[in-house]
């Protein structure tokens, strides 16, 4: 079991409920997989990992979550003149590796310029292409399906975790494992504190609110 799979402990909870339906199912192939993927629609996120499968029906406070910290990395990565492409939640798959899954959201930062570079020509292929440089991760109840492991084989350097109440930076080791992190590694000037103080703003003032205030925050004032 690694962190992202584990409750954290940080500040406040959220200041809404919601509840997430979970399916776990085993022995599924690849096939099955692709194709009950391909075929989902919105608000269902489906994670595969060898044979394991969980689909999740997502529920509001999910949604708004994950949105909100959208809304944060896209106005601190404006006012900071920072590329950032985001993807949103872009299934990421490899048929070699049997896993797959879909991230929150998810961005390019240190590669924003290749993915630009690709748009109109091919289709990002993880086989050959270099996965999101930071995957958002709102788990508003645990999975079932550990998400770490796929990311980590993917090659996913960093992850954001909402777990509830907060959010914690994760960065790949050497080792495959994901640890806790001081300082994000695709934003290095945006520091926890204010990303974790700008989402309650995001969930009771609205998220606009939320990317002013990080915006507020770059420019000292």
């Amino acid at each position: 079991m690694t962190l992202l799979d584990v409750p954290a402990t940080p500040p406040a909870p959220a200041p809404m409920g919601g509840a997430e339906r979970r399916l776990t199912l085993t022995g599924i192939s690849w096939e099955t997989y692709v194709h009950l993927n391909d075929g989902v629609g919105p608000g269902t996120r489906i994670t595969y990992d060898r044979g394991k499968m969980e689909i999740v029906t997502l529920s509001e406070l999910h949604e708004i979550v994950k949105t909100c910290l959208a809304r944060i990395i896209e106005g601190y990565s404006d006012a900071a003149g920072i590329d950032a492409e985001g993807l949103g939640g872009w299934t990421m798959r490899r048929r070699d590796l049997a896993r797959g899954l879909e991230p929150d959201e998810c961005y390019y930062v240190a590669h924003a310029a290749l993915v630009l570079s690709l748009r109109g020509k091919r289709r990002l292929d993880l086989s050959i292409d270099p996965p999101p440089d930071l995957a958002i991760e709102v788990d508003v109840s645990p999975p079932e399906v550990a998400k770490a492991p796929i990311y980590a084989a993917l090659g996913v350097p960093e992850i954001w975790r909402y777990d509830g109440r907060a959010v914690t930076y994760l960065a790949r080791q050497p080792d495959g494992e994901y640890r806790v992190i001081d300082r994000s590694l695709s934003f290095p000037g945006l520091p926890l504190d204010w990303v974790n103080e700008a989402l309650p703003i995001g969930l009771t003032q609205g998220q606009r609110a939320a990317a002013a205030e990080v915006r507020r925050r770059v420019g000292g004032t």
